[in-house]
């Protein structure tokens, strides 16, 4: 698996994993999905390469609240947050802790495309 194309989804809407995955499949990326931050938490430390698209509302461990702990694990990819619920707070957050880029739900494809590239 080309590991510097992939892209690790950790959405726990299994609808916009499915959509996802299909997106960066035909964008030539590689998709790795995660149900959880903690499901994606327990391989966190194996990851050096590729980039995180993060949801912020997720049961357990939220989207923030994960990105946080990818930095005091000392995980540096690239993290772009996705939210249904954007405001200005959430953005300012994410951003300040590191997110390369914040990107509303529904998101169009193109642009969402640009920011993993990037």
């Amino acid at each position: 698996m080309p590991t510097e194309r992939a892209v690790h989804v950790v959405d726990d809407d299994a609808d916009v994993r499915r959509s996802l995955e299909r997106l960066l499949l035909s964008a030539g990326l590689t998709p790795v999905l995660y149900e959880s931050g903690a499901a994606f938490l327990g391989r966190a430390s194996e990851l050096s390469q590729g980039c995180v698209l993060l949801d912020v509302r997720m049961p357990g461990t939220g989207g923030l609240d994960l990105q946080a702990r990818l930095d005091d694990l000392g995980v540096r990819l690239p993290v772009i947050v996705m939210t249904a619920h954007g405001d200005v707070p959430t953005a300012v957050r994410a951003m300040k802790a590191g997110a390369v880029d914040f990107i509303e739900k529904p998101f169009d494809d193109e642009r969402l495309l640009v920011a993993i590239e990037a």
